[in-house]
């Protein structure tokens, strides 16, 4: 190569590093600007308002104690027309809301299923998001079993101190010290075994005794808005009183058990010496419905579609997902799905369309 060819290729060698060093250095700057175009779209957006009028369930928590990647502790969303409702408050409840799109801060009511600890302890970080986000000046209404008293009166008690430092820091303009935590409602069902909770012009929401023995009372929950109803198992058994909810009901999300799968892990406690998982795992069994279960249900109510939740065990890998459904999809056969966060499902109002998507992106 003569001198003259060295210095041409010594030059353009140095314009690519330069270039590479800018790029580099650029990067950084457009992914300020990237994060910048999304943090305005995402506190810009009101689900409510780009959805149609209707029921929307969306699941902002689709797992159960076991550490499950895909899934939260149990907490389901409920819009229903403007009224944002928040079922349960599992684990990890407060930020997956969040990345499904929608502000804590417009809340209108919690309620819980049971006071079963995975049901609920996300339930202290929910309410101080609601508050700090919404800038409200009341607490949020909770509503659950008798019990939810004194889950509500320790909650703030725990937070005490927090609740200080952040009127302290913000100021009650931001942070209005009259609405912080929540308002117990516990509801009580009486001799028919179901109570209306919420009744609101188009808006009706009723509480049902399930079995979820021997926790008890536990709550089913059935939500109407206009024309379209959603029913809520919570967690129990097979249940007739969620046969009967869920008669007609546009779509039925139910929580689910795998027996086989289970087994599993029984046989991995076994081998490893781990006798009292083994007890527990054994336990749970006797109050969770199975996929069957909730098929069965899901067919003989005549439902629109099954979304099933609190899933248990995991399912690490999509294979699983046959297995774990059984025999379901040849007893149920309308639409079924194995709950993942950001599942959601859309029942405009004024028919019969059910639209199953998520806000996590395309389903798998």
């Amino acid at each position: 190569m003569s001198r003259r060819a060295r210095r041409v290729a010594l030059a353009a060698a140095l314009v690519l590093v330069a270039a590479a060093a800018l790029a580099w250095w650029q990067r950084g700057e457009i992914a300020i600007a990237l994060v910048k175009r999304a943090a305005i779209a995402q506190l810009g957006a009101d689900p409510a308002a780009e959805l149609p009028d209707g029921l929307h369930v969306g699941l902002c928590g689709a797992g159960s104690p076991f550490p499950d990647p895909r899934r939260g502790g149990p907490c389901t969303l409920v819009l229903a027309g403007r009224t944002l409702l928040v079922f349960d408050a599992g684990s990890g409840a407060t930020r997956t809301i969040g990345r499904m799109g929608f502000d804590t801060g417009r809340i209108d009511a919690i309620l819980l299923t049971h006071l079963h600890s995975d049901h609920l302890d996300g339930l202290g970080e929910l309410l101080l998001q609601r508050w700090v986000a919404g800038t409200r000046t009341a607490p949020v209404p909770v509503h659950g079993p008798p019990g939810v008293e004194e889950v509500l009166a320790g909650l703030a008690r725990a937070y005490a101190a927090d609740r200080g430092y952040r009127i302290a820091h913000h100021g009650p303009d931001v942070v209005p010290p009259g609405g912080a935590g929540g308002v117990p409602h516990p509801v009580l069902t009486g001799s028919e075994g179901r109570a209306t909770v919420i009744a609101d012009g188009a808006l009706e929401v009723v509480a049902f005794e399930v079995d979820h023995s021997p926790a008890h009372p536990a709550y089913g929950y059935r939500i109407r808005y206009r024309d379209r109803v959603v029913v809520l198992s919570g967690d129990t058994r097979r249940s007739d009183a969620v046969a009967r909810e869920a008669r007609g009901a546009d779509l039925l999300v139910h929580d689910a058990l795998s027996e086989r799968l289970l087994a599993v892990l029984d046989e991995a406690a076994a081998a490893t010496g781990r006798g009292p998982l083994r007890r527990i795992l054994h336990d749970i069994v006797g109050y969770h419905a199975s996929p069957e279960d909730a098929a069965t249900i899901a067919r003989d109510a005549g439902v629109g579609a099954l979304l099933l939740n609190h899933i248990v065990p995991p399912l690490p890998l999509d294979a699983l997902e046959p297995v774990f459904l059984g025999e379901a999809p040849r007893i149920f056969r309308g639409p079924l799905r194995v709950g993942r966060d950001g599942d959601f499902v859309s029942l405009p109002a004024g028919g019969r369309e059910i639209r199953i998507g998520t806000r996590f992106g395309a389903l798998p």
